[in-house]
């Protein structure tokens, strides 16, 4: 006899469900079903009580009706003629200034970029055809109420965040209904940790997926050219094969800093999503993930491609403005005044310490810093990077 348990999250009981919510049944990928069960095994393995389990079975019901909905609208209108055409990409490590550089990017009058109340809710077709007082607009911005309210310290390493849902995804939000991952933007009510990348990976579907939510997003309204930020870096033959003429900015930093400052991040959402942090875990699971990505780029001969513009985050801080219209100027993108002066007013209007300073030390790391340093630098040396010493 199944257990409470199982019975919570059966995966064939939830496919039906949506199934019979909604009245559709094409779920756009053959595939999906038996990765739909993959992931609902691995929620019911990671030890979440009953209320927890309950939550996640809510959550996979609005990611499984969002997604039938989403590839019914496909078949209702047009979406799939929109052409993607030379999308702007921002990426590198986590907690090397690429939120700030997106931000920067979707101010430009001439670029347009990802909401958050768009892949929250992409059916129908945003914002083409849904107008200022779309309800989705609202329940967006109340989920990241509830978020805020759940994860309060998230404000001060993403101040972003007080764009509520009219604030910027990253580009993986996009495949969350893909069950690609575990995101906390998608997943903040179950109490599960940050589990993001717990479900096998298939690039080339992942943007198959992407570039279908940008043409929904993009349907009905005025043409201009994305931008977009994500954590690319190990995925940019399927990328470059999704989007050839694609351009895109890479901030590399310290990785030194880079690990740190991503181990306290970390530490606080799982904090706020489960109520306990084991440190050294933490650290040691941070640390392994930043070695192996490290590794993988010096080893990726598509670092060289001429599409990508390679920029290093001291000369980004120190010139935020600067930095992007070298980027633009390589892309053969205009940068104009206008463009200039909305990026500078957002600089103006939106400190990054306006809910407080984020705080952390290269102890939490919890080894020798001096040879981390002497490990990373072969990474320093191909990019020109100085070790960065915090006051």
């Amino acid at each position: 006899m199944m257990s409470a348990s199982n019975d919570i999250l059966n995966a064939d009981a939830l496919l039906a469900q949506a199934e019979t919510q909604t009245g559709l049944k094409d779920w756009g990928d053959d595939t999906f079903p038996n990765r739909f069960r993959q992931a609902a095994a691995l929620l019911r393995n990671v030890g979440m009580h009953e209320a927890g389990q309950r939550a996640a079975a809510t959550n996979c019901m609005w990611l499984l009706t969002s997604r039938l909905a989403f590839f019914e609208d496909f078949k209702r209108y047009p979406i799939a003629e929109e052409k993607i055409e030379r999308p702007l990409f921002a990426t590198g490590e986590a907690r090397s200034g690429t939120t700030l550089l997106h931000a920067l990017l979707s101010v430009d009058p001439h670029g347009q970029a990802l909401r958050f109340w768009e892949v929250m809710y992409p059916s129908p077709p945003p914002p083409g055809l849904a107008g200022p007082d779309d309800p989705r607009r609202a329940r967006a911005d109340d989920d990241w109420r509830e978020i805020i309210k759940k994860i309060p310290k998230w404000l001060i390493s993403h101040p972003y965040n007080d764009m509520l849902g009219n604030g910027l995804p990253e580009c993986e939000r996009t495949w969350a209904m893909d069950f690609r991952i575990f995101t906390p933007t998608a997943w903040w009510r179950v109490p599960m940790g940050m589990n993001v990348s717990s479900i096998p990976s298939d690039p080339r579907a992942q943007y198959r997926i992407h570039k279908m939510m940008l043409q929904n997003c993009q349907y009905a309204r005025p043409k201009k050219y994305w931008v977009l930020k994500g954590f690319h870096q190990q995925r940019m033959p399927a990328l470059f094969e999704t989007y050839p003429d694609a351009r895109i900015v890479w901030v590399h930093r310290d990785p030194v800093q880079v690990t740190a400052s991503r181990i306290m991040l970390v530490a606080e959402l799982v904090e706020g999503l489960t109520g306990h942090v084991d440190w050294k875990e933490l650290a040691a699971q941070q640390l392994e993930g930043a070695r192996a990505g490290y590794k993988a780029t010096l080893n990726d001969p598509m670092i060289s491609d001429p599409r990508i513009h390679h920029v290093r985050y001291q000369d980004f801080v120190a010139d935020p403005v600067g930095t992007i219209r070298g980027f633009y100027e390589k892309s053969d993108v205009p940068f104009g005044p206008e463009t200039e002066t909305a990026m500078r007013d957002y600089l103006k209007n939106n400190k990054g310490d306006r809910y407080g300073k984020f705080k952390y030390s290269t102890d939490v790391i919890g080894v020798d810093v001096e040879a981390l340093h002497a490990e990373f630098e072969p990474y320093r040396k191909r990019f020109g990077l100085d070790i960065e010493r915090r006051k």
